[in-house]
């Protein structure tokens, strides 16, 4: 008798155990992202809603690109509100859309490109009152071969991983850019560099995307792209895993109802780059109190 109870006491302890650990999974969500401007932006601020307005835990998770859409299909995170579609991230959809579920944009008008100062040599006009031309000539990206030494045959990239990498690595073969190397780096160093040369008027080509705070900072352009290499505007979808309606509708239909402005997106980047990146969340719940509305929105 004490056998058969003590085997009902473990069934029962096994039983509470799992149930607990269910339990511990529901009580907080997971968000994998890219650690570029706009999923910083975008990721902080679905984690202050589901923190401050949902009451439960939220983790973010910064990956590569490609570990971010694996996680995301594989469970390993509960969500991404970075998926750059339909060209930017088309390969990683294709490879993993039957493992997900996409609940479509959460941000519509970006774009993606190649990008040049548009400054002018010293004062705007000159004495005959003329607008002077920017310092830049290039125009169009069949024009970087035309400029190839004063760009000193490089253009400035991020991490090897990210779709805007891929198409630009296209568009070196679709432009026939021969003896044009692609720099690997990341977001913030692209941004120095790009700030670097805008001071000292040097001439440089950048991978860019826009929304982007940058552009609120330097006056900038994207090269025309004849051949379409780059597509044209795209949209931000928010993607979940699979099972996560089931398990927690609240957050499911929340990040279902998460949508927003390139305006909005870029007033939360433009605070957070105030403070070169730091106390993100900070801001994030700053925007909350200045956009109550929109976040109501979202939640009921």
């Amino acid at each position: 008798m004490k056998i058969f109870s003590k085997s009902i006491l473990i069934v029962l302890l096994i039983f509470f155990l799992c149930d607990f650990t269910y339990a511990e999974k529901r009580k907080s969500i997971k968000l994998g992202y890219v650690r570029w401007s706009t999923e910083i932006a975008s990721t902080t601020l679905v984690k202050a809603v589901i923190q401050e307005k949902i009451g439960l835990d939220c983790i973010t998770v910064p990956m590569k690109a490609d570990e971010m859409w694996e996680a995301v299909a594989e469970g390993d995170v509960d969500a991404i509100v970075a998926a750059w579609l339909p060209g930017t991230h088309l390969k990683y959809y294709e490879k993993y859309r039957d493992k997900i579920k996409d609940l479509g944009p959460n941000l519509e008008g970006t774009q993606i490109g190649l990008v040049v100062p548009r400054v002018t040599v010293g004062r705007q006009t000159g004495r005959s009152g003329i607008i002077n031309e920017p310092y830049i000539k290039a125009k169009s990206i069949s024009d970087l071969k035309k400029y190839k030494n004063q760009f000193q045959s490089k253009i400035i990239g991020i991490d090897p991983e990210s779709g805007i990498m891929e198409k630009t690595r296209k568009a070196i073969e679709e432009y026939d850019l021969k003896g044009f190397r692609l720099i690997e780096g990341n977001e913030a160093e692209m941004t120095r560099l790009l700030g670097q040369a805008v001071k000292k008027q040097q001439w440089i080509v950048v991978t860019g995307w826009e929304p982007h705070w940058k552009f609120g900072r330097w006056k900038l352009e994207f090269l025309d792209d004849p051949k379409n290499v780059f597509g044209g505007k795209e949209s931000i979808h928010t993607i979940t895993r699979k099972g996560l309606e089931k398990d927690n509708k609240k957050i499911y239909d929340f990040l279902d109802r998460f949508y927003w402005t390139p305006a909005e997106m870029e007033q939360l980047m433009v605070w957070i780059h105030q403070d070169n990146g730091q106390f993100p969340y900070e801001k994030a719940l700053r925007w909350m109190k200045h956009n109550k509305e929109r976040v109501n929105s979202w939640l009921e």
